[in-house]
């Protein structure tokens, strides 16, 4: 919650901020290292605890964001109580314990307690005898349930489903299946993040937006390893099972499991915010440009005891928001943009894209006049020379200009579609969600090798702290792109502005 103390604490920090003289002028000079590792090392501090939304870190975060933005001249956007901020409402579930007891034909089957992941909805549920069904991703071709999965626990893949573009993700997959009256939903983790990460990233504690609808009253993760053991003493390959279940007409396959299910929780809400600027346009069109990355991280991850308990977020995502930091000031102070430019560091990403998901709903400006909206995230990996890759191609005409601008600046284009997995792992999924055109460009997600070494050590972990061996070269390049996207979507001669 904001206190007084907060609120005037960050009007003095703008009030300080616009006092910079103007004439700090025009500024089209390269985005340095040096100027990048300057925003890292503060956002990425120990002061800042990891930077978790309705924390003491949030709140650091945010007057260093509004304070830097000030200076560059951007504008608050107004329509809150506190100009900059967008308000996120958010409930976060501690659990407090859980069990999980399943039987096959009636005959105890025990999981290994680090198979599952229980977390309730409410402040305690029970479940007993529920009948088991693997309804494989949860839908069919056209995004409906697919499967009877009333009163049941639905066992649902978390990967994509590979049938279709435009197919909901996991998350709103496991709300279908509420929806559908499925008393319990367990993803079973066969995406590209490790199980230990993903136990990690959760742990016992999950976070929703305030108003979202409520989800099954058990929901939690079955490892792998977990689910292929349930599946062989039930008489199913779990392979198979997973195999058939890529076809867009599965069903649903019944096994003779059932399960007595039960959490405990403390529930709180907590308030947390995006920040959100405006560099106004010269010749505004009713068109505008957004640049956004997420400022939030996973906090104090870390047990009593531990050598070092911050999720510092170095990597992910300090050296995005240094480069919004980087970008607005030279947007700001060189010629000014025909149209309006946004820029927006949003939270809650780690908790599920939240933010981002909230601005979707509820944005300060028509998503139908957003031209572009370019996320920039986890952007320290690479070194100067790496090819731009694009998460979320194929609008031709945005594919174009990004590669015009791109090769003007003398960059290479990877278009191998590596980077495109990824897509669903970022804020601009919820944008794009919504038919905004939503893009992320740089190196980071080119060189596969360098960016899965760093997802497969420090990622998510105490490791991603500031230091001299994080890559900057790469980030500068990238901020001198952004810069040029921006200018040139937010240019109304070159781009039309056509969604």
């Amino acid at each position: 919650m904001k206190t007084p103390k907060f609120r005037a604490a960050l009007a003095a920090v703008a009030l300080v901020a616009l006092a910079v003289p103007a004439a700090q002028a025009r500024d089209d000079a390269p985005v340095t290292e040096i100027e990048l590792a300057n925003h890292i090392r503060t956002l990425s501090g120990d002061a800042f605890e990891g930077r978790a939304p309705g924390t003491g870190g949030e709140a650091r975060a945010i007057a260093y964001i509004v304070g830097e933005w000030a200076k560059a001249g951007l504008n608050p956007v107004q329509g809150s109580a506190t100009p900059w901020l967008q308000p996120v409402p958010l409930v976060e579930t501690q659990a407090t314990g859980s069990q999980a007891h399943f039987k096959v034909r009636g005959r105890d089957f025990a999981i290994e307690e680090d198979g599952v992941i229980l977390t309730g909805r409410d402040a305690a549920a029970s479940l007993s005898d529920l009948p088991a069904v693997f309804v494989g991703y949860g839908v069919d071709g056209e995004g409906r349930v697919n499967a009877d999965v009333r009163g049941k626990l639905a066992m649902m893949l978390m990967g994509n489903a590979p049938f279709g573009d435009d197919l909901p993700r996991y998350r709103e997959r496991r709300q279908l299946l509420a929806d559908a009256g499925a008393s319990a939903v367990l993803v079973i983790a066969t995406d590209a993040l490790p199980w230990a990460q993903l136990r990690d990233a959760l742990g016992s504690r999950t976070t929703r937006l305030a108003d979202a609808k409520a989800g099954p009253p058990i929901g939690g993760f079955l490892s792998l390893e977990a689910s292929d053991a349930l599946f062989a003493k039930a008489g199913e390959d779990g392979a198979t099972a997973r195999a058939a279940a890529a076809a867009a007409d599965f069903r649903g396959l019944a096994l003779p499991v059932t399960a007595d299910l039960s959490a405990t929780a403390t529930v709180r809400s907590v308030d947390s915010h995006n920040i959100i600027a405006k560099l106004p346009g010269a010749k505004p069109d009713g068109k505008a440009v957004l640049f956004l990355g997420h400022w939030d991280h996973l906090g104090i991850c870390a047990p009593e005891g531990a050598a070092d308990r911050i999720c510092n977020g170095a990597v992910d995502n300090a050296s995005g928001i240094a480069v919004l930091i980087a970008v607005a000031r030279r947007l700001a102070k060189g010629p000014r943009a025909d149209r309006d430019i946004y820029f927006m560091a949003t939270t809650a990403e780690e908790k599920g894209l939240l933010g981002a998901r909230w601005f979707a709903d509820h944005p300060v400006l028509p998503l139908t006049d957003i031209t572009v909206a370019l996320n920039i995230d986890t952007i320290a990996v690479s070194p100067r020379g790496t090819p731009v890759a694009t998460i979320g191609r194929g609008r031709p005409a945005h594919d174009a200009l990004v590669r015009e601008v791109a090769s003007a600046l003398g960059r290479a284009i990877d278009d191998d579609g590596e980077a495109d997995p990824f897509i669903q792992r970022q804020d601009g999924w919820a944008l794009g969600a919504k038919g905004v055109p939503s893009l992320m460009v740089g190196g980071s997600f080119s060189d596969m090798g360098l960016l899965e070494a760093f997802l497969e050590s420090d990622y998510h972990g105490p490791g991603d702290e500031f230091s001299d061996k994080v890559p900057l070269g790469g980030a500068a390049e990238d901020a001198d792109l952004h810069v040029a996207l921006g200018r040139a979507f937010a240019d109304t001669k070159r781009w039309p502005g056509t969604n």
